[in-house]
């Protein structure tokens, strides 16, 4: 099972974003406490590389930093974009998942 798997279309709006924001390295994702069910996914741009993250490097040269206290959460995950009339943004099919608030906006494992 791989740390965390990006499709190409999350991959292709990731360098996208990149080209956008002046010396970004990648992005950090992990997960915080918030929400009704207890943890969202948390995406930032990394401009100094973590020591301590684990790297996913996508196809397209993009980096991928997972954040170390993350990792029991996303392990396993498919990272994807959407964008369609009813929504745009990440999608995270996470097999931990054990709910998800009615929004969709929170998880818990």
């Amino acid at each position: 099972m791989s740390l965390i798997t990006v499709t190409d279309k999350a991959a292709n709006h990731i360098a996208g974003l990149m080209a956008k924001k002046d010396g970004a390295k990648g992005l950090r994702i992990g997960t915080k406490t918030a929400g009704c069910n207890g943890l969202m996914y948390d995406l930032e741009y990394v401009e100094d590389i973590p020591a301590d993250a684990d790297v996913v490097e996508l196809d397209n040269g993009v980096k991928l930093f997972v954040d170390p206290a993350s990792i029991m959460y996303l392990l396993g995950t498919v990272m994807d974009w959407e964008d369609d009339m009813f929504s745009t943004g990440f999608t995270f099919k996470n097999p931990n998942e054990s709910g998800r608030c009615g929004c969709g906006e929170s998880f818990t494992v």
